[in-house]
């Protein structure tokens, strides 16, 4: 047990009794609501966000239902298609809501040709960023558009070695960066994280990825403790607690805080 609470900044539920889609083929095992709150005890996680991934395509309702059933310390962030209407958007954003994702290395969510103006739309009308599960080689064609929007996370430190260079310019115009799914990317992650809290201490999100679907690794304690043992208490602290509660300002966050 952690002595201070941790905000898990990504994770997953999956849960067969709503739609899920087969993607290139796989379709994951059941993470419940009530299968990650065994591990978030363990872990002094009190908050968190939850993320769709590419199987859940553009479906709402396991996203309300765990959110209802987690609580108001956690938000989500959700797929939806450029044709949601403002009030579909509003009602999401009422339930905890938090940001879409854009989902370029797997594909189930909207076309990266909607992003502009999908994250332009969603934050103007309730203050949504933008999130995406990008590798980031891919990041120069992107550029333009990301220097757009208001408000970006991107997850997994990026995955790439090779575009990583890319990643820091981001984190210089403000963009945040998920310290998560370690395993998936082929660097050492302690050193990117030190470059990214480097240019702004405000920038990472630490996240369990829990179930850790498709990675090399699923999510061990480890990974949590390789940033509480690395980094000055306080900086500790915002990378897994406060950066997150900042960008996500979950229902509660009053007595979060």
């Amino acid at each position: 047990m952690f002595d201070k609470p941790v905000f898990d900044a990504h994770l997953h539920i999956i849960d067969h009794q709503f739609p899920l889609q087969p993607n290139e083929g796989y379709l994951p095992s059941d993470f419940t609501v009530s299968d990650y709150q065994q591990h978030a005890a363990r872990l002094n996680i009190d908050g968190g966000a939850i993320v769709s991934g590419s199987f859940q395509g553009f479906d709402q309702q396991y996203l309300l239902a765990a959110l209802k059933q987690l609580g108001p310390n956690y938000v989500g962030v959700t797929q939806i298609p450029a044709s949601a209407t403002d009030e579909e958007i509003i009602a999401l954003h009422n339930a905890g809501v938090r940001a879409v994702r854009f989902n370029v290395q797997r594909g189930g969510s909207e076309s990266v040709k909607f992003l502009e103006r999908l994250g332009l739309r969603v934050h103007e009308l309730v203050k949504w960023h933008v999130e995406l599960y990008v590798d980031s080689r891919q990041l120069p064609g992107l550029s333009t558009t990301l220097h757009k929007l208001p408000a970006v996370v991107i997850d997994h430190l990026g995955l790439s070695k090779a575009g990583f260079k890319y990643l820091l310019p981001l984190v210089e115009k403000g963009a945040r960066v998920k310290a998560t799914g370690f395993s998936r990317c082929d660097f050492d992650v302690l050193t990117a994280m030190r470059q990214i809290t480097a240019i702004n201490p405000g920038a990472l999100l630490f996240g369990t990825d829990l179930p850790s679907t498709r990675a090399p690794r699923p999510f061990a304690v480890t990974d949590l403790q390789l940033i509480l043992n690395n980094f000055p208490d306080d900086i500790a602290a915002k990378i897994c607690r406060e950066n997150a509660l900042a960008l996500y300002q979950p229902l509660s966050i009053s007595r979060l805080d």
